[in-house]
């Protein structure tokens, strides 16, 4: 290792670095700091970013602290996020500049008043300019130094006369960013069915795909408004129980395999996935429920494959089921964003 690199990796160390919820859409990073202590109760921040002053909330501050400095390594933290299926870049997302004040948190509710009506204007001025596409919510930062507008779109719009406009009016950068109905429900979405807030808008961060096999094997309701979510699409908890399903699946016979029972041998006709139950038919036509540990299979169709079989069936499947979406649907599902385009001050055209 180089001096350089040596001399890098000694001042990494001594960082200190805390772990911060920002933005409108719920963002995750680490934020360099200088304070010995992080209050154990919840905490607002105000923390710099590549767009400019913006208000967070502290992540982990009952547990994960200790002199002031997170505890859990990058790959440790990578990990954890991973596993909660919870997109983290381990990359610094900027600086924590103080502890947010009552006039701060003031400020934001002036700010959230005052995007109501930067919508109001940006639907008119979309209405003028003739264009396709539905504005959802706008982000003022708390600098002021740009105003995010999110927007729904069937494809790519040239905005570049609307950014012009809305820079003209309020004097800042402004930047567009498409989003899919899953990001609108993480803006918008209220109570769901469970009595809960919606998940996306709560804690999850990575809206992976989610396909009717999964409500299949649960048993659920086949019924669209039953198990559609805020964003008309299947809801995501579905997805959180399919992997204990799924192994649980993969024990069980398939169905027609021969098993011997205690009452004489017979065929499976059906499963219950979580009480391990087979319904058999036996020789006589008589069909019977035996827990699956007092069975042996001795011929037909095989076992179901290992769980890690299973497993890779179930992603093979997904991928099939992405592959058939539109360029659309695409956007929606992965939540990705259009490039965006800023206006200065100024007006100048936005690359």
């Amino acid at each position: 290792m180089s001096k350089d690199a040596a001399t890098k990796t000694r001042q990494s160390r001594h960082k200190k670095y805390m772990l911060v919820s920002y933005g409108r859409m719920h963002l995750l990073g680490l934020f360099e700091h200088q304070e010995n202590k992080i209050p154990k109760v919840s905490t607002r921040v105000v923390v710099k970013t590549e767009k400019g002053l913006e208000l967070g909330q502290v992540v982990g501050q009952l547990c994960s602290y200790k002199a002031g400095q997170f505890r859990l390594s990058d790959e440790q933290l990578k990990d954890y996020f991973e596993e909660s299926e919870i997109e983290l870049s381990v990359e610094r997302a900027g600086k924590f500049v103080r502890f947010a004040t009552a006039d701060d948190v003031s400020e934001e509710r002036h700010l959230q008043r005052m995007a109501e009506q930067e919508v109001e204007c940006c639907k008119r001025f979309v209405k003028e300019l003739g264009l396709p596409m539905k504005i959802v919510e706008a982000e003022h930062i708390l600098g002021g130094e740009r105003i995010i507008f999110y927007f729904m779109s069937d494809g790519r719009v040239d905005f570049r006369e609307l950014v012009k406009k809305l820079a003209h009016e309020y004097q800042t950068r402004i930047e567009m960013r498409q989003i899919g109905s899953r990001d609108v429900a993480k803006l918008l979405g209220d109570v769901e069915t469970c009595g809960q807030q919606c998940c996306c808008r709560r804690f999850l961060k990575v809206l992976k795909p989610v396909n009717m096999r999964m409500a299949k094997m649960q048993k659920a309701t086949l019924d669209p408004s039953k198990i559609s979510g805020y964003c008309g699409r299947l809801k995501c908890c579905l997805r959180y129980e399919d992997k204990t399903y799924s192994e649980l699946k993969a024990i069980l016979p398939r169905k027609n395999a021969k098993v011997k029972t205690s009452h004489g041998e017979g065929k499976v006709v059906d499963t219950q996935v979580l009480t391990q139950l087979v319904m058999v038919e036996l020789s006589d036509g008589v069909k019977i429920a035996v827990p699956f540990e007092e069975m042996e299979v001795v011929a037909g169709p095989p076992a179901a494959k290992t769980r890690k079989e299973a497993a890779a069936e179930d992603i093979e499947q997904d991928d099939a089921q992405d592959e058939k979406d539109s360029s659309a649907e695409d956007i929606e599902e992965s939540g990705s964003t259009d490039e965006a385009q800023s206006e200065d001050s100024s007006g100048a055209a936005g690359q």
